[in-house]
């Protein structure tokens, strides 16, 4: 039996105000700070709260990637995140939620997770 779990989306800002190889933080109606980031065309959310600090601030983070894998620095201490999975990748256990993101009509939403 398949389950299907219904989306609720968000529309944050235009597409082009996610510059490429950044960040952004968008704040949600339930409070909840995501940070959205693009890598060539792809894009990809994640918590903006840094779990090693608490400070929310991964959407300044340095994007780029480790091995092939997409990745954002957090500007605090510089662990890094995989943007696909939130994993951290220099401490085992520790991750950021992750959130999809589409754009539709050259607008980011934010699904929630």
């Amino acid at each position: 039996m398949t389950v299907s779990v219904e989306r609720s989306w968000v529309a944050v800002c235009p597409a082009g105000e996610v510059p490429t190889g950044a960040g952004v933080a968008a704040l949600l109606a339930d409070g909840t700070q995501v940070a959205i980031f693009r890598t060539g065309k792809d894009f990809f959310g994640l918590s903006n709260v840094d779990p090693f600090s608490g400070a929310a601030v991964l959407s300044r983070g340095i994007v780029g990637d480790s091995a092939g894998v997409p990745v954002v620095a957090s500007p605090i201490y510089k662990q890094q995140f995989d943007l696909e999975t939130g994993r951290c990748l220099d401490e085992d256990g520790v991750s950021v939620q992750t959130y999809p993101v589409r754009v539709v009509n050259g607008v980011v939403h934010v699904g929630s997770p």
